[in-house]
């Protein structure tokens, strides 16, 4: 019976370094090669059956993810910020699929959740729809900019609404801010005609979700911040707590303890962005439940408003946890009955 070997994957744009070692650590060949999963899978096989392989989470690594798992290896995905690469004196892609190796085999691995296909997919279209919004802002920004080159104050504040556009139809300009509102607003209707396509397919594929319709009776959290949650979280069950849900998120405070002295300082800000953003920004309206609002003005009193969203959002987060664990939050049922 062959023993098991490991196999270090060093993957970039065109190119890899592949290393095989053998259950004692013994490095038993390297390969450099071009990303042709033909010749990639050719390599893998030499490993034997189901070997341990262990890539970074890099860019673009979905392709070689399903690769390897169409092979029946057992998937390893390497956390990059717990690497520490950037203190190594010597560093070359060889060496650092070795290290991934070597880290695998003693237990030290900074492991990374590796999402399915479905969550994948979800994925990319709630960011794509992020992506949208933060470019349709930025043709609004400059929209405005025109206005103010030219004295121009805006009317409403949405310049987008009716008695906006209403404004911007009446605006007599020179022909060069004139002509590049026009495309600017030409550009904004395209892209709101994208972001709304998006939303109705994200929609469809979560409309049957426990877990998505479940967290949308949190006050503050509608269908876009629901997609976002179940999305970037995905399988809520690799959390053991809320708490760890949190700290996830990037929503808890850095902890630094020596002897008896113990700081606790900013939030780290670690973990998804679009799940820190909208777990902030679920508290900018309702700030949640009534126990919430009340727990948001007593911090906010205390400790200043920028504080007070963030620990309501943790909250929030903790609601949505359970929501998508259980399919309810039984705390707002019972509230309702």
């Amino acid at each position: 019976m062959s023993k098991k070997e490991y196999v270090g994957v060093d993957l970039h744009r065109r190119r890899s370094v592949i290393v095989r070692v053998s259950a004692t650590g013994e490095k038993l060949a390297t390969y450099h090669v071009d990303n042709d999963p033909p010749r990639i899978a050719e390599v893998i096989a030499e490993a034997g059956e189901a070997p341990e392989v262990v890539f970074e989470a890099t860019y673009g690594y979905y392709w070689l993810a399903d690769l390897l798992a169409e092979l029946g290896c057992s998937l390893h995905l390497a956390h990059p910020s717990g690497l520490h690469w950037e203190h190594r004196r010597v560093k070359n892609d060889e060496r650092d699929a070795l290290e991934l190796v070597k880290k695998l085999r003693l237990g030290e691995l900074p492991e990374a959740w590796i999402p399915p296909p479905a969550t994948r997919e979800l994925r990319e279209l709630v960011r794509y729809r992020a992506k949208l919004v933060r470019l349709r802002s930025g043709l609004k920004a400059q929209v405005h900019a025109v206005m103010a080159k030219n004295g121009v104050l805006p009317a409403r504040v949405d310049m987008f609404g009716p008695g906006g556009n209403a404004q911007l139809d009446s605006l007599v300009l020179p022909d060069a801010y004139f002509n590049r509102i026009g495309s600017l607003r030409d550009l904004i209707h395209l892209y709101d005609r994208e972001v709304m396509i998006t939303e109705r397919e994200i929609h469809q594929l979560l409309k049957d979700d426990p877990g998505y319709n479940a967290i949308q009776a949190i006050p503050g959290i509608g269908r876009v911040f629901a997609a976002i949650f179940v999305a970037e979280i995905g399988d809520v069950s690799r959390f053991s707590s809320a708490e760890k849900l949190c700290s996830w998120a990037g929503l808890t405070p850095k902890h630094r303890e020596s002897d008896v002295k113990v700081v606790r300082g900013r939030i780290t800000k670690m973990g998804s962005r679009l799940v820190r953003w909208a777990a902030i920004e679920a508290t900018a309206k309702n700030r949640g439940t009534e126990k919430i609002r009340a727990n948001y003005a007593a911090i906010a009193k205390r400790r200043g408003k920028a504080k007070a969203h963030v620990a309501v959002a943790r909250q929030i987060l903790t609601l949505v946890y359970y929501g998508l664990r259980d399919g309810e939050i039984r705390s707002l049922k019972e509230k309702a009955a």
